[in-house]
């Protein structure tokens, strides 16, 4: 498995984003933050974040399901700390449905979304994508 810049296969992570019923219509022209894992000549997975200022926004992290359970996520996930940690970024939000568990161990916290800063509420994703019930979780890089 290796990483690679998104940009590229940018057909690709919107059909695996479809398919995992992930949000694509609100997905930036230029994916330069977002990033790839591709196995198999596949993109077995996608990771991206939204910059608000000192802040990130952690979404569209996804896996195809035949390559779940291979760590492929928590390699994305350390590719994308890494790369907010040398853009100076200070902590990375997320809203999630589906996996608050999952990101508990990857040493995200669940907060109020209250406790979100201004910049990152104004993101599509806190202002109309995702539902109200998905739950706000943050990580201090």
């Amino acid at each position: 498995m290796t990483i690679y810049p998104a940009q590229a296969y940018r057909t690709e992570i919107i059909a695996l984003l479809a398919d995992e019923k992930l949000p694509v219509d609100d997905l930036p022209e230029k994916l330069d933050d977002f990033i790839v894992a591709i196995q198999d000549g596949l993109v077995a997975g996608v990771a991206g974040v939204e910059v608000y200022g000192p802040y990130g926004l952690l979404r569209s992290l996804a896996v195809r399901p035949g390559y779940r359970s291979l760590g492929i996520a928590g390699k994305l996930l350390q590719h994308i700390d890494a790369q907010c940690k040398q853009k100076g970024l200070s902590a990375l939000y997320l809203l999630t449905e589906t996996a608050p568990g999952y990101f508990e161990k990857k040493n995200y916290q669940k907060i109020n979304r209250n406790e979100v800063p201004a910049e990152v509420q104004q993101s599509s994703e806190f202002t109309y994508v995702c539902p109200v019930s998905a739950i706000a979780m943050k990580k201090v890089l």
